[in-house]
């Protein structure tokens, strides 16, 4: 492909518009990365597909695809981890994301990991428009007493992943998850710093032992 203009090369073409721009033989021809001596990765790629197209690909053996002119075990697996890359990434569904919209279901993802931690931690849980989880981070750990925590801290990875809402959790190593005047001044802060940012501080709950306090629910949000 090199002696295309650059600006008609797949690779380029795509760092510039995106892969969506691309046509599949294109994009078949970047995973391909070269052809033979007497053919381009473009011709190569072209003639994969002639042979039944992106379900033959999707189908067909290592061993079938091995027997094409040009084509060896390094490519059959560029091409078979890619496709397999693809097909793992149409199985996400809400499965994997779940639901964060009371906080029971905030408590539920933390709870067995969090309730038997020595020190206080505080972890961000970051949600999109539909409150599906995007992320859990822990933002800082504290001592046996106190998770002590900047609120542009607190809202980094947030603001990273481009999540639209936000329920902070942190633990109490007593077992006690009743909030401290501490919890609720951060709470407070927090509030604050979502409203300026767009976004959404939809709870604060903290983790006792087998137990959970809502801030929220207390109020206070």
């Amino acid at each position: 492909m090199k002696d295309m203009p650059e600006d008609t090369r797949p690779r380029e073409r795509l760092l510039q518009h995106g892969p969506e721009a691309l046509s599949t033989v294109e994009l078949l021809a970047i995973l391909l990365r070269t052809g033979t001596p007497s053919e381009t990765a473009m011709g190569l790629a072209q003639r994969l597909l002639s042979s039944g197209g992106l379900r033959h690909l999707l189908t067909a053996s290592s061993q079938e695809l091995c027997a094409v002119p040009g084509i060896g075990p390094a490519k059959v697996a560029q091409l078979k981890g890619a496709l397999e890359l693809g097909r793992r990434a149409c199985q996400l569904g809400t499965e994997e994301r779940p639901l964060v919209r009371t906080p029971a279901d905030a408590a539920a993802l933390v709870m067995s990991e969090m309730r038997f931690r020595a020190r206080e931690t505080l972890r961000v849980l970051c949600l999109d428009a539909r409150h599906q989880l995007v992320a859990v981070v822990d933002v800082s750990e504290g001592t046996a007493s106190a998770a002590v925590a900047h609120p542009r801290e607190c809202y980094r990875e947030a603001v990273r992943r481009n999540a639209t809402a936000v329920v902070f959790v942190h633990n109490h190593p007593s077992g006690d998850p009743s909030a401290s005047a501490e919890d609720v001044a951060l709470t407070r802060k927090l509030k604050a710093a979502g409203d300026l940012l767009g976004i959404e501080l939809v709870d604060h709950v903290i983790i006792g032992d087998g137990r959970y306090e809502s801030l929220r629910e207390r109020g206070l949000i």
